[in-house]
């Protein structure tokens, strides 16, 4: 859904002001987002896990044993938990070299009139739509 350019413009002004509030955080927003990662070789293993236990599973419910079944159905949940949380994975984000300087106003000198005066205009904006709206 696109947004209307009135939106764009909001939007644009949120991004400038959180550049100017804290750029560090705001430069860390704007880097890629981290792709998982699968491990085929963790994905099998707990798979054939997981048939592993199912197999012990049928085999205690056919020799009436339930803690054979109950062994099987650890087991099995042993390969569910090991394939999904091995399997994917997030890849680990490049290591920064040294923190990297302030770009922009230091916390001191920013207007912070300017700033609450902006966020007093759309908490205004947001209450006349809730308002409006029942």
């Amino acid at each position: 859904m696109a947004l209307s350019e009135r939106e764009q413009q909001l939007l644009a002004q949120l991004e400038q002001q959180l550049n100017a509030d804290d750029p560090q955080f705001a430069s860390q927003m704007d880097a890629r987002p981290v792709r998982p990662t699968f491990s085929t070789r963790a994905i099998v293993l707990g798979a054939v896990l997981g048939v592993i236990g199912l197999g012990v599973v049928i085999g205690g419910v056919m020799a009436n044993f339930v803690p054979l079944g109950v062994l099987g159905f650890l087991i099995m949940a042993l390969g569910v938990y090991w394939a999904s949380m091995h399997g994917a994975g997030k890849s680990k984000p490049k290591a920064e070299n040294g923190p990297k300087p302030k770009s922009g106003p230091s916390p001191q000198s920013a207007k912070p009139s300017t700033s609450s005066g902006f966020m007093r205009n759309l908490e205004n904006k947001w209450d006349e739509r809730r308002s409006s709206g029942q």
